[in-house]
């Protein structure tokens, strides 16, 4: 059985000895582990840690730090997915199937047409939910980086704070229109940023400001695809496209 993986956003070194933190100190709990079990660590930069329970208390549970394996599960390519939100529980699966597919950032963003509606305070709660969700699916994954999941923007004011694209970047709306083009398999550029809409999609003027902004549309096929499957059908398809790339 392999060694339960755990989030840990700490300094970690061989022969640290440290207390887990909450989260992870309850995941070790759940799961019954004893003085002596092994654990591997990951602090969602760089490869992961063989580790080992030293004592566990009510609450508490501290570890020992052992070799550190140079290791990394990411895609070579850094998909970014700038997303209208989908309501209800649709939000939570996108972040964990994104995270397992390789997503490198996500960034949720409230569109014309949005059904779920966040600022101020619930927004801040709804984003350290989805970081959480993103942590957990990294540790399930075998991803050795945590994508982060941006607060809560205005498309409009989005568009108007991007930089111009870098020279390796391709930016990509997500499109039902007439002049949306296919993806291509020799489009693999260093860095995509991908945008899509939420229920209802993107209004006529959205979409016109993120071609304005740089934004090339994208097709994916003649089926319309809900606000959750666009994204991650662009992402699987790049990720594949990347093990199939020499």
């Amino acid at each position: 059985m392999a060694a339960p993986r755990l989030h840990v956003p700490l300094a970690l070194r061989a022969g640290l000895e440290l207390e887990l933190p909450d989260g992870a100190a309850r995941h070790v709990q759940v799961l019954r582990l004893q003085p002596g079990d092994a654990l591997t660590l990951f602090d969602g930069t760089r490869g992961e840690w063989a580790a080992q329970v030293l004592r566990m208390g009510r609450r508490e549970v501290a570890v020992r730090v052992g070799d550190f394996l140079d290791v990394s599960r990411e895609l070579p390519q850094a998909i970014t997915l700038a997303l209208g939100m989908p309501a209800n529980e649709r939000m939570d699966a996108l972040i964990e199937k994104a995270c397992e597919l390789g997503v490198a950032a996500i960034r949720p963003l409230l569109c014309e047409r949005s059904v779920l509606r966040l600022s101020g305070e619930r927004a801040d709660k709804k984003v350290a939910h989805w970081q959480a969700v993103a942590v957990a699916a990294c540790e399930q994954s075998g991803r050795t980086r945590v994508p982060e999941v941006a607060p809560v923007r205005a498309l409009g004011g989005w568009l108007a704070s991007l930089p111009p694209a870098a020279p390796q970047e391709s930016r990509l709306v997500l499109s039902l229109r007439d002049d949306a083009a296919p993806l291509r398999a020799s489009q693999a550029p260093a860095a995509v940023l991908s945008l899509s809409g939420p229920e209802g999609g993107l209004s006529e003027a959205e979409e016109d400001a993120a071609r304005r902004a740089g934004f090339a549309p994208l097709s994916l096929g003649a089926r319309t695809l809900r606000a959750d499957t666009a994204p991650l059908a662009l992402l699987a398809h790049l990720a594949l496209l990347q093990r199939e790339s020499p």
